[in-house]
């Protein structure tokens, strides 16, 4: 079932590493996509895709659930969360693409290749955790979707969701730029349906705008700290840096520290204009939140399908609700398709074994369908949009072992040559990484007390 992955010799010693690199993970589409000589937007078009699979970790259902309690709640105070957590990932998805492009390597192998065999182990357990949890979220989401649009029942909605395997595998087939072409153009129907639900909500601009500027309010509630937490985890996902790290060298440029540079600059292009997508996105669930739940008094709106009820008589709009739906049901789609890839390249990359993708895919969905269908059958909808927050706060508090790792490796100057992190970069992404690390160890805190009490 799974098999050794032949590897493939490198010639001479790599300063900084321990190990040798052995076989690029996504072997199948490495290098596959042409870099064509000519001006600055053709490179630009020849490197623009992988930050849009990884935008869509950025705005998968997880992130609905979070965005809509928060906007809901708390009005407009916690869209400056929303931004602080978007330029935390455009700076570590800059990192991550850099060290693929640079080492050779995914996150995943660099971790391999440098640290211990138990550590790598752990670090690999928790991972497959941290997708799990965003499976979860994404098995939810879409099976909430078809609930919605088609009146499938939940416990089953979560069943189909099993069978989106087949579109992943068709797609891979058929080259990476159609898959890249796909994800845009859900990206695309999320965003224009947000458009939509912002113009028609009538959002106050000057409170919008102070929304985006921090309060230490913030910090001081502890209901406002644990839903900021949440959409810090549903933001900057940890498998995304792993996915960016590999996807980025699907790219054919010239390994050179020329074609290397190239490379670091619009692979940064690339996935900057991406999430800043993602930022709106996120930015605009809670926006309407705030200016259709929280303006009329419905503060306790945490659910995606009470959402859905509420927006149309609300908003006196008719097909407000259904566009709603549907943004939910693309934002789902999108993101088991970029989970698959996450989830292949972790297991190759620590582990150096591979297995069938369909077989890997099918793994980490029965994994998430389980507790899934057992919430929906015992606890109904209010288990399910508990059970989603739930799985942001598990991704958060993954996320600072893959983030630590992460800079560690890219501010290394053996490991990184000329591409090393410079001192300020260096000194703000580790301000991240304690940041990140600080507000999980308080959220733990927390949680394990309200436990206790």
């Amino acid at each position: 079932m799974a098999t050794p992955r032949p590897n493939i010799p490198i010639t001479g010693p790599e300063p900084g590493w321990r190990r040798p690199r052995l076989t690029p993970s996504l072997a199948e589409v490495y290098r596959t996509v042409p870099i064509h000589a000519g001006g600055w937007w053709r490179k630009a078009l020849a490197f623009a895709g992988p930050g849009y699979l990884v935008a869509v970790g950025y705005m998968d259902p997880g992130n609905w659930a979070t965005d809509l309690a928060g906007g809901s709640r708390f009005g407009y105070t916690l869209l400056s969360v929303i931004l602080l957590s978007n330029l935390m990932a455009i700076l570590l998805q800059g990192l991550a693409a850099k060290l693929g492009i640079v080492s050779g390597r995914d996150l995943a192998q660099a971790c391999r290749d440098d640290f211990s065999r138990p550590t790598t182990i752990a670090l690999w357990v928790l991972c497959e955790i941290a997708i799990a949890a965003c499976d979860l979220a994404e098995v939810i989401g879409s099976a909430i979707g078809l609930n919605l649009l088609f009146g499938i029942p939940m416990t089953w909605g979560i069943m189909i969701t099993a069978l989106d395997v087949l579109i992943v595998l068709l797609l891979q087939h058929r080259g990476f730029r159609l898959l890249e072409a796909l994800v845009v153009v859900l990206i695309a129907t999320i965003a224009g349906c947000f458009l939509f639900e912002i113009v028609i909500s009538h959002p106050a601009v000057g409170a919008v705008a102070a929304g985006f500027v921090p309060s230490p309010s913030i910090l001081a509630d502890r209901d406002k700290l644990y839903i900021a937490i949440g959409i810090l985890g549903a933001t900057v996902m940890p498998h995304n840096l792993y996915l960016h790290s590999s996807v980025v060298q699907t790219r054919a440029y010239e390994e050179t520290p020329a074609g290397k540079r190239m490379a670091v600059k619009y692979a940064f292009l690339d996935s900057t204009v991406a999430l800043s997508f993602a930022l709106f996105i996120n930015a605009a669930i809670l926006i309407v939140a705030a200016a259709t739940f929280h303006r009329a008094g419905h503060t306790g709106v945490a659910e995606i399908q009470q959402a859905y009820q509420l927006l149309t008589p609300l908003l006196g709009v008719t097909g407000a609700s259904t566009v709603f739906a549907l943004a939910l049901l693309a934002s789902g789609q999108n993101s088991t398709l970029t989970g698959t890839l996450a989830g292949q390249i972790v297991m190759e990359g620590f582990l150096n074994i591979r297995i069938r993708p369909w077989l890997r895919r099918l793994i980490t969905r029965l994994i998430a369908i389980v507790p899934a269908a057992f919430t929906a059958i015992f606890f109904g909808e209010s288990g399910t949009a508990k059970l989603l927050i739930l799985s942001q706060v598990i991704l958060s508090l993954q996320l600072s072992f893959a983030v630590f790792p992460l800079v560690w490796f890219t501010s290394d100057r053996l490991k990184m040559g000329e591409f090393v992190n410079s001192r300020w970069v260096k000194t703000l992404a580790y301000v991240v990484a304690v940041l990140i690390a600080a507000l999980n160890a308080w959220l733990l805190a927390q949680t394990l007390r309200s436990w206790a009490g």
